[in-house]
This record gives structure tokens, C-alpha cells and sequence, in this order.
């Protein structure tokens, strides 16, 4: 089966680079690359010095590894490997997981490439919708989904494009209902880190040898030109085929971009200090615009992560976006591009340019 086209990648393809506010950005304010070599140590300096332009390790900078697995309690270097971005991460994922004639589950909303790619590559998906009153996820949702030939539970949290959050109890049921059917559970933890209030879930490879852990540098910490990702599991059979599919993709990463997450790695109190900050006071930010604007704008306030999904509660979300576009250069994502019904539509609070994109958006929504 041929792979569905990327509605929002292809979204952001037309719009991205030519507006002046993307307001729908899903990551953190990047770092330049003065920023981020300041945070350097001795050693790091000393690698990015005498770095050369060579193939890399297929499984990543060993290095870079062991900095990744320390994020975690119960995963160790040799169970991370690393990729171009959290993209092909979940692109191999998929094809290790899955053969045509299997089913996924998948939570939803979700990036595109969390269920197309089980799609083309012959299985059956289905997806379980949030409920958009408060985003909360109903786990006997999830167990009514599962069938015989379910291989994987695929679930993304803190979530894109809601901002939503699982409680440790149900983050417990999902893993509990996948082992029991004998699946894997796939967590995308893109967001991993960047809670607004209280501690983070556990790392899904930290609650079960049947669970995949997927980060990337490009969201909590900022660096998403790095194109650093990375997928860590207990399972050796799994992690084996993983890296063999890897063979058929990248092969390996790019040399700069590995020293580069391994200096943010090191330096990560600082990094997600930055990312934190930023997302605070444009929460604030939001907080007083929606509460202005509650007549013209629905929302439910995110929890974790830098994007939301409000509702325009008049007229058609994408004829608005496109007009607000055209005449305020101010991209945001309608849900249309995730596939997903009614006036919804991604607004990101990452980006430092966010409150001028927010008064743009505002003095457009009044007169519109």
C-alpha cells in the first residue's frame, strides 16, 4: 500500500517558512548554535574541536547514549538507539512491530505518522478518540479496541496537539491492557520533561519489557534542527530488528548533531529551565486571551507540553485560518490537518514571538 500523504507536514511545507508568526509550531524556541556551544564542557568542546565528517555509529554515539539512558531508571545504553528525528523513529518502530494483517490501537488526535505508517504497511488501526470536553482518555475505551491480532498500543503523552495528561494509574492500565494481549505498548514521549505542574510520568521502559520510549531533542529541549531522536526498549529481539531496519534508512546520524544533543543532554537542567520558562509566560499569556475572547474561543488549558487545540466556536476554522494567514501573517493548524472533526485547531506557546502572533490573532478574530 502506498503511504498516505502527510497532511500536516505538507501543511507546514506551504506555510511555514513564509508567514511571519507560526503560531501552530509545535516545539520550544530554538537555540542558536552560539546559545548551545556556551553550555559546552571540557570534553564536549574537545569532541566538537576535533570532530570529523565521517560515518557515525549506526546505534549513535555511544556517548550520547549513555547520556539519553540516564533519563531513565531501569534502561540502559545498550537499550537506545538513535535516529534522524523522532520521525523515524516511529517509522521503524511501526515496521519492526508490524506485518500486513496486524492491528494497532492508537490514541487520537495524534501526529499523522503514528497511524498512517501502520496503514501502509498493511494494518488495521483504531483510533480512540480523547474526549474533547477535557481531553481525558477512557481506558475502557482502549481495552474495547483490542482484537486477537492487536500487536501495539501506540499512545502519546503529554499529548500533541491537546496538551493533555495521563495520571501514573491510567499510564499503568495502558500498559497492563497491551502486555495482556500480548502487544507492545508505544509511548511517544516527545514532551517527556515539560510538565507544567508536578512530576513526570514514568518512562514506559521503565514499566514493562513490552514498552518503546520515544524522545527527541526537538521539542523539551529546543533543538529541533539537531534532528536527534531516539527510541529506548528492554526488548533485545526488538531493539536487534530496530537497528536492522535502521540499515535501510539512515544508517546513522549526522556527526555535529550528535555532539550537539550530547552537550544539551549534559547541560539539560539549564535546557528545560529555558523551555519551562518560555511555555510559563506565554501560558499566562493565553490564559488572559482566551478568558478576553471566551465568546469567540473555546479551549481547555494544556497540562503538559507547548501546544494546545481551542476551538473557534463561530464560522469555519479553515476558511479562518487561511484568512488569517493572508492578511495577518499568523500560521495556525486547523484540525482538519490532524484529521479531526469540528473547529479545533493547534496553537503553540513555545515560541518567544508568541505574544504578538496572539495580538495579530486577537485583532484579527474581532474583526473577522
Amino acid at each position: 500500500m502506498q503511504i498516505a500523504e502527510f497532511s500536516l507536514e505538507r501543511y507546514f511545507a506551504k506555510w511555514e517558512f513564509a508567514v511571519r508568526h507560526v503560531l501552530g509550531a509545535s516545539d520550544v524556541e530554538p537555540y542558536s548554535l552560539g546559545e548551545l556551544l556556551a553550555l559546552a564542557d571540557e570534553d564536549a568542546w574537545r569532541r566538537w574541536n576535533s570532530l570529523t565528517l565521517g560515518y557515525t555509529e549506526s546505534l549513535g554515539l555511544p556517548v550520547l547514549r549513555h547520556e539519553i539512558a540516564q533519563m531513565y531508571d531501569r534502561a540502559s545504553a545498550d537499550d537506545v538507539i538513535t535516529f534522524a528525528g523522532a520521525e523515524e523513529g516511529i517509522y521503524t518502530a511501526m515496521h519492526a512491530l508490524l506485518v500486513p494483517g496486524d492491528h494497532a490501537v492508537v490514541i487520537w488526535p495524534s501526529y499523522q505518522s503514528l497511524h498512517e505508517v501502520a496503514r501502509s504497511i498493511g494494518a488495521s488501526v483504531t483510533l480512540v478518540p480523547l474526549d474533547p470536553c477535557d481531553w481525558s482518555l477512557d481506558i475502557d475505551a482502549v481495552e474495547s479496541a483490542m482484537r486477537p491480532n492487536t500487536r501495539v498500543v501506540v499512545a502519546n503523552f503529554p499529548h500533541n496537539p491537546t496538551g493533555s495528561q495521563l495520571s501514573i494509574d491510567q499510564l499503568k492500565a495502558l500498559i497492563t491492557i497491551a502486555e495482556r494481549h500480548g502487544a507492545y505498548f508505544l509511548s511517544d514521549e516527545v514532551y517527556r520533561l515539560l510538565e507544567h505542574d508536578g512530576e513526570p510520568l514514568p518512562a514506559a521502559v521503565d514499566c514493562s519489557e513490552r514498552a518503546l520510549s520515544l524522545g527527541v531533542m526537538s521539542k523539551s529541549f529546543a533543538l529541533a534542527g539537531l534532528r536527534i531522536g531516539w527510541i529506548a526498549t528492554r526488548d533485545r529481539a526488538l531493539f536487534a530488528r530496530l537497528a536492522s531496519l535502521k540499515d535501510y534508512t539512515t544508517i546513522c546520524n549526522s556527526a555535529p548533531s550528535e555532539i550537539l544533543a550530547l552537550i544539551a543532554l549534559r547541560a539539560k537542567a539549564i535546557v528545560l529551565a529555558r523551555s519551562r520558562a518560555i511555555v510559563r509566560e506565554n501560558l499566562e499569556t493565553l490564559d488572559a486571551f482566551f478568558t478576553r475572547n471566551a465568546d469567540r474561543f473555546a479551549w481547555v488549558r494544556p497540562r503538559a507540553g507547548s501546544v494546545c487545540f481551542p476551538a473557534l466556536r463561530r464560522g469555519e476554522v479553515d476558511e479562518f485560518a487561511a484568512a488569517l494567514v493572508e492578511r495577518e501573517g499568523v500560521l495556525i493548524v486547523p484540525g482538519s490537518q490532524f484529521g479531526f472533526p469540528g473547529n479545533h485547531f493547534r496553537l503553540g506557546y513555545g515560541r518567544r514571538d508568541m505574544g504578538e502572533a496572539v495580538s495579530r490573532l486577537e485583532a484579527f478574530a474581532h474583526a473577522y
